[in-house]
C-alpha cells in the first residue's frame, strides 16, 4: 500500500522506485500483485505518465487513512514501551554499594530501562512493596511479610567503624568480646531494626549485652562526627563507603551480613523490569563471589541466612 501511495505522488515510476530504494520493476510487479488481489486496475500506465483511475482514487484515500492509523498505532506502542519500561527501587543507607553495584550493572545490559530510586528504611520498604509502590528493595529479609519474597544476594564481612585515634584503629581484627564496653551506635529503631537485632545478636552470642550509646543515627554519615570525637563505634558491613579520619576493622570471629533483593511475590513472573534488576544481581553476586564465605571462616564465624 506504501508503494501505490508514493506512485500516486509522483506519477512516476521511476521517480516513486528510487522514493523507496527499490528497482523500478519490482516497484511495477508490487502494484500489479495488489491489482490482482483487488480485482480492480487501479492506474493507466503509459510510456510518458502513470494516471490513477476512479478506483485508484477512491483506493488512494482508504490507503492514506489506513498507514495513517498503522503510523499512530506505531507511535502509541513504542510509547507504552517506553512508560512500562521503568522500575521504582528501595533503598536504605546509601552509603552502602551493593545496590548500586547491581543498578550499574543493569544500566549497562539495560540502558532503556527507566530506573528511580527513592531511599526507605527496611519496614518503609516492605510497605511500600506490599502497596505496589516500589518494585524492589534491598535489605535484611529477617522479618518480611508474606506479600515480600527475598533473596539473599551478598554476604558481607561485618566490622566496626573507629576513629584513626582509636585504639582499634591499630587491630588488624577486633575480637567481638572487647566490644563488651565500648559504646555501639545504633540505628533509630524505626529504620534500621533488622539490623540493630543482628549487632545485638552478635554481642549476645559472644557472652554479653550490647553497651547502647545514648543516641541514634539515620545514616553512617551523620555517625561520622560522633565516631571521630571518639564517642562511639559502629558496627556496620564492609560495603560501607570509606570516610576521612575513620578505618573499618573486621571482626573476630568473622560475621557476615546477608543483603537480600526484596520484591512482591510474583513481580517476577509480571514485570520483565524485576526480572531485569534479579538477573544482573545474580549475575553480579556470582561474578563477585558475594555469598561465598571460605571454609575456615564460615567454621567459626556468624553467618545469618536472612
Amino acid at each position: 500500500m506504501r508503494y501505490f501511495v508514493t506512485l500516486a505522488e509522483e506519477c512516476h515510476f521511476g521517480r516513486a522506485a528510487a522514493r523507496e530504494h527499490i528497482v523500478q520493476s519490482a516497484l511495477s510487479q508490487q502494484i500489479q500483485r495488489l491489482e490482482r488481489e483487488l480485482g480492480v486496475t487501479l492506474v493507466e500506465r503509459s510510456t510518458h505518465h502513470v494516471r490513477l483511475t476512479a478506483a485508484g482514487d477512491v483506493f488512494l484515500f482508504e490507503t492514506r487513512q489506513i498507514l495513517g492509523h498503522i503510523e499512530r498505532a506505531t507511535t502509541a506502542a513504542r510509547t507504552a514501551t517506553t512508560v512500562t519500561s521503568t522500575i521504582r527501587v528501595a533503598m536504605g543507607d546509601v552509603s552502602f554499594d551493593t545496590m548500586p553495584l547491581i543498578l550499574g550493572a543493569v544500566r549497562k545490559h539495560h540502558p532503556t530501562l527507566e530506573i528511580h530510586q527513592i531511599e526507605a528504611g527496611v519496614p518503609e520498604q516492605y510497605r511500600l512493596l506490599a502497596e505496589g509502590r516500589v518494585d524492589i528493595g534491598i535489605g535484611r529479609a529477617a522479618h518480611a511479610p508474606a506479600a515480600v519474597t527475598s533473596e539473599v544476594i551478598r554476604l558481607d564481612p561485618v566490622g566496626m567503624l573507629v576513629s584513626d585515634g582509636h585504639r582499634f584503629a591499630r587491630l588488624d581484627s577486633i575480637p567481638v568480646t572487647h566490644l563488651i564496653d565500648e559504646p555501639l551506635l545504633f540505628a533509630a529503631e524505626g529504620r534500621a531494626p533488622e539490623f540493630n537485632e543482628f549487632v545485638d545478636e552478635l554481642c549476645r552470642t559472644a557472652g554479653f549485652t550490647p553497651r547502647a550509646y545514648h543516641g541514634t543515627v539515620h545514616s553512617i554519615r551523620c555517625a561520622a562526627d560522633l565516631i571521630r570525637e571518639l564517642r562511639c563505634l559502629l558496627c556496620v558491613p564492609r560495603s560501607c563507603g570509606a570516610m576521612p579520619g575513620i578505618r573499618w576493622v573486621p571482626l573476630d570471629p568473622p560475621a557476615f551480613y546477608p543483603w537480600s533483593l526484596l520484591w512482591r511475590v510474583g513481580a517476577e513472573t509480571e514485570t520483565a523490569p524485576v526480572r531485569s534488576v534479579l538477573r544482573c544481581a545474580r549475575v553480579l553476586s556470582a561474578t563477585l563471589g558475594w555469598t561465598h564465605v571460605h571454609a575456615d571462616s564460615a567454621s567459626s564465624s556468624m553467618v545469618a541466612t536472612r
